[in-house]
């Protein structure tokens, strides 16, 4: 009798892995898969996943037997169950026309759509719900009368109070805090261009009086501060005005003025006829003051004893 050996090993991995699979709870590490690979036991091909396909039953019988157990026979007043379709739509049924969608039509993923038909279930099971309440003697309207207990104490009602009120006061302040800032930073900036306007105004005028003094301009246009200043004249107005312009300029008058014109320069202090006639600089007080010497001070005498009266007072003594 002859034996193939690869048969037998063959046969003897098979068994061996049959095994392993039996085994749920055994799982193979990763050194003992990499063995078995080594010798050559897991081929492509041996270990397939199949898929079981899933069977359904319906077994109507057995949810019949269901539904007799826990179904129990009781008034409609204890179960208050409604099974009703949709109320019809007023707009449509006013205005004559058809309805844009059928019960059958509802669109389940149109919002809209699906939402209106559960309102409008809902008000057709209200009208219908109704008048069986009222034949069962099941009151719909709460009495005049009727006294709820709050599930909160007004203690716990006061808390949430003032912690409501304290959340408000806080984002007020926060608001006004913000309002503050921002017209400080509003009024820092308008502070700075005042100053930085003031500075402005204050350097033009040095350098208007600087031109003034020396001659450059004989305009004292800026001594009228904020006063609005008068239309520049046009070019060619400056060029007539330049050329009907007679005698010396600014700078010639301010150097004559200062430095003289020329010629003789004595007697300059002389008086004249004009100038001893002019009496605009006398004052009496100071021409009939008695006693003023020339060192004192207002035409005030001089109290203080001559040096030979000083010297008999001291001999006396």
């Amino acid at each position: 009798m002859i034996i193939d050996s690869s048969t037998m090993e063959s046969e003897d991995e098979e068994s061996l892995l049959g095994q392993e699979s039996e085994d749920e709870n055994s799982e193979l590490s990763d050194s003992e898969l990499q063995e078995a690979f080594a010798k050559g036991w897991l081929k492509p091909g041996m270990n397939v996943l199949v898929d079981k396909t899933k069977k359904h039953v319906n077994n109507v019988e057995g949810l019949k037997q269901c539904l007799a157990g826990f179904r129990k026979d009781l008034p409609w007043a204890e179960r208050l169950d409604m099974t009703n379709l949709p109320a019809e739509d007023v707009i449509y049924k006013a205005e004559g026309k058809k309805p844009a969608v059928k019960i059958g039509d509802v669109n389940p993923d149109d919002d809209f759509q699906r939402e209106m038909f559960f309102y409008r279930q809902a008000q057709a099971t209200v009208l219908d719900a109704l008048p069986l309440l009222s034949k069962h003697g099941i009151p719909t309207k709460r009495p005049d009368d009727y006294f709820a207990e709050m599930a909160k104490s007004d203690q716990q009602m006061q808390k949430i109070r003032k912690k409501l009120i304290s959340k408000h006061l806080i984002l007020e302040k926060s608001e006004k805090a913000k309002k503050l800032r921002e017209q400080r930073k509003f009024g820092k900036k308008v502070q700075v261009e005042v100053i930085q306007k003031r500075h402005k105004e204050k350097r033009d005028m040095m350098t208007s009086v600087k031109k003034f003094q020396k001659g450059m301009t004989d305009k004292l246009d800026f001594l009228d501060g904020d006063q609005k200043k008068p239309r520049e004249p046009s070019q060619a107005q400056n060029k007539v005005a330049k050329d009907n312009k007679k005698g010396p300029n600014a700078k010639r008058k301010y150097k004559d003025q200062r430095f003289g014109f020329g010629g003789k320069k004595k007697g300059k202090k002389w008086n004249t006829k004009e100038s001893h006639n002019d009496v605009s600089g006398f004052r009496a007080k100071v021409a009939n003051a008695k006693g003023a010497k020339k060192g004192a001070k207002g035409g005030k005498q001089n109290k203080r004893p001559g040096k030979s009266v000083r010297k008999k007072t001291k001999s006396r003594s």
